[in-house]
């Protein structure tokens, strides 16, 4: 009987050493996990009440706004791209081609200056600027010109489409009726729009590939006016109409900036072209009062330092004049 009692009691010893050291650590677990619990809890409500603040009117009209300033920089950037440029200004050549005819021009001006009695650094700056600069430059000349020749006719075509639905002819017919009687380069750019239809392409997609060889403004709401029409439906007469007035009015607009700012325009000329003007008249008429700013290398610092704030000015200038519209 002893034995029996000293074992139960070393059992119930041995029981509840194991419950104080085992029921204490699952103690400390249960109460870990409830505070694992309430510190999740708090986690999921800040979260919940950081996607609710997220979805805000305010907070979507700016992340909206930013999507399309990112879109919009984005198109800018491929719209400046080379191989864009040569399509805007309507030349049949790679951009290949464009680089290798650049980088011979250079080098043929580079050498033709070395036998003027030049210095290596002038014939290398020549080189440089008459492959990199004056070729892009051209370019982009030409695709303004062919853009602006391109905007100005193109209410004159939106007429043309609405008086051709009004009278029963359907789009197709229309956009053909502008391939043909239009001057170029509205003509060429309908035609075009006009195969890739027959090709099977959308008309949407057709816009957007016309949209990058010609980017304006007026295109583009173009476009849009045919896509909320094929979606929705809607008289497209009317709506094209009310287009038509809105170009006409953003091109009245335009030329009466110009006549605002033909002045300051004006005056911008006359201020950059003064200095030059003045150092080549001091030259032919008093050359040796001129020569040590072409002889010295204090002279060539002066000479240096006054290009770079004139082009300096001329940036501000030009800045001022340019407007946005």
């Amino acid at each position: 009987m002893l034995v029996a009692l000293s074992a139960i009691l070393a059992f119930i010893t041995i029981a509840g050493l194991g419950f104080v050291f085992a029921g204490g650590d699952s103690g400390n677990a249960r109460a870990a996990k409830r505070a694992q619990v309430i510190v999740n809890g708090s986690g999921e409500n800040r979260a919940r009440g950081a996607r609710t603040a997220a979805n805000t009117p305010e907070n979507r009209r700016k992340q909206i706004l930013k999507t399309l300033k990112d879109q919009d920089r984005l198109q800018k950037k491929a719209t400046l791209a080379i191989a864009a440029r040569l399509q805007q200004a309507g030349l049949n050549i790679t951009e290949r081609q464009f680089w290798i005819g650049s980088a011979v021009f250079g080098l043929v001006i580079g050498a033709l200056s070395l036998p003027l009695g030049r210095s290596p650094l002038i014939a290398l700056g020549l080189a440089f600027a008459a492959g990199m600069g004056l070729p892009r430059w051209v370019v982009g000349f030409l695709a303004k010109r062919r853009i602006k020749k391109f905007t100005e006719a193109f209410s004159d075509a939106i007429d043309i489409i609405v008086r051709g639905i009004k009278s029963g002819l359907p789009v197709h017919d229309c956009l053909k009726i502008i391939g043909k009687e239009c001057p170029e380069p509205l003509a060429g750019e309908f035609r075009r729009l006009i195969e890739n239809v027959g090709m099977g392409m959308a008309m949407d997609q057709s816009l957007e590939k016309m949209y990058e060889r010609m980017p304006t403004s007026e295109l583009r709401f173009f476009a849009i006016v045919l896509a909320i029409q094929q979606k929705s439906g809607g008289n497209l007469a009317e709506a094209l109409n009310n287009l038509s007035v809105v170009l006409r009015a953003r091109k009245m607009m335009r030329e009466k900036i110009k006549a605002l700012s033909s002045e300051a325009i004006a005056s911008s000329f006359i201020i950059g072209s003064l200095p030059p003007g003045v150092v080549v008249l001091i030259t032919v008429t008093t050359p040796a009062y001129m020569a040590p700013m072409f002889t010295e290398a204090r002279g060539h610092l002066m000479l240096l330092g006054a290009a770079f704030w004139m082009a300096a000015g001329i940036f501000v200038m030009r800045k001022m004049i340019n407007f946005k519209f």
